[in-house]
């Protein structure tokens, strides 16, 4: 089953490694390998929350995810979206954007009658309305998933109190506004205040719009929001595709933020980032589903959503200051290992208790 799985992934990074290397040379490749590893690491809780999505889609709409999907975050998400950035920041057109991203202007020569901002500086320079939809879209996410009472729990002490609070109508609306009104007001650069607003409020009206068009079309009656749709078909499923995308992009710019700390090149970020990285994360969930990982390991979801909630934070808080990409990695796969943990621990207590019923004397008489 794994190398059915992963097979693919093995496949196109073999093959994004040869076009490096023909691109670039042994530095290319290098640079290729640790750009995969860096998006792996940063979205594994992605694949996590995918596997839980994925779960409930129908087998057509798991295999659109699959394919067109992949085309989205990689061509979409790791490529295009940049180029749009730029674009649109600088002024200049398409295909200068892409110009300037692969012949970064020289001292002296420039585009610009103020400078010479390179690909990168654009593009980190448009970071705070950014960091703001998507820290708001996954905020909004982590919210709705601990403000809600659940059979179980893992943070006991404190999801518990949290979901006892989530019957109050609207919170996560009322928190994740709150927290956006503090970030613009102490946090953003007074020039960017509006467009935290701005860009953090839209990221709450994305979220509400998918999650609740998800529920209009929700055919379970146990069903919560768009992560707990059972086996979604029609327009049910269309709005967990969209909404899966939406939630790749919150988490695919982080990653090509993070990747400008090792190389401004966008065939070689595209190449780690997308065609390997997004590929294997792909992979990842799928494997999530099919070995019903989930299930067995029943905190996994709840890890995934604390880091999820953090990495929330670390964007709002990097639209003023910058946080080192490691230790956005680092948060995520503590927690999810943690999460693990508790699950293994869990399931061998279980099967104690079960060994220990199984031998208890039966009562006579």
């Amino acid at each position: 089953m794994v190398l059915r799985i992963f097979g693919i992934s093995f496949v196109v990074t073999l093959v994004a490694l040869i076009v490096a290397a023909l691109y670039g040379g042994p530095q290319a490749v290098l640079l290729v390998a640790v750009l995969a590893i860096l998006e792996i690491s940063l979205s594994f809780d992605n694949a996590v929350i995918n596997a839980t999505v994925l779960q409930r889609m129908s087998e057509f709409w798991q295999k659109i995810f699959l394919t067109v999907g992949i085309v989205i975050a990689v061509f979409g998400m790791r490529l295009v979206f940049p180029l749009v950035i730029v674009w649109l920041a600088s002024g200049l057109g398409p295909i200068a954007a892409m110009d300037l991203a692969l012949n970064p202007p020289a001292a002296g020569a420039s585009h610009f009658p103020n400078g010479d901002p390179s690909y990168e500086t654009l593009l980190t320079d448009a970071h705070p309305q950014i960091a703001a939809f998507g820290g708001m879209f996954l905020l909004m996410l982590f919210l709705g998933f601990v403000l809600e009472e659940r059979e179980i729990t893992w943070l006991s002490w404190i999801e518990k109190p949290l979901a006892k609070l989530g019957r109050l109508d609207q919170l996560s609306v009322v928190v994740a506004g709150g927290l956006l009104l503090l970030t613009a007001g102490f946090v953003a650069a007074e020039d960017k205040v509006s467009t935290v607003m701005i860009s953090g409020v839209l990221g709450m009206i994305t979220y509400i719009s998918v999650n609740g068009l998800g529920e209009l079309f929700n055919t379970s009656d146990e069903s919560t929001g768009p992560s707990d749709l059972a086996k979604a078909t029609g327009k049910a499923g269309f709005f967990l595709f969209l909404y899966l995308e939406v939630l790749d992009a919150s988490f695919s710019f982080d990653g090509v933020i993070g990747a400008f700390a090792i190389t401004s090149d966008p065939i070689i970020i595209a190449l780690g980032l997308g065609f390997v990285g997004a590929m294997f994360v792909r992979s990842l969930t799928v494997y999530l589903v099919r070995k019903g990982t989930l299930s067995e390991y029943v905190y996994l979801e709840h890890g995934a959503h604390w880091a999820i909630g953090a990495l929330a934070v670390i964007l709002l808080v990097s639209i003023g200051y910058h946080v080192n990409e490691n230790v956005t990695g680092l948060v995520g796969v503590v927690l999810i290992g943690a999460a693990f943990v508790s699950s293994v621990r869990r399931n061998r207590k279980l099967d104690t208790d079960i060994r220990n019923d199984e031998d208890a004397p039966v009562p006579v008489g």
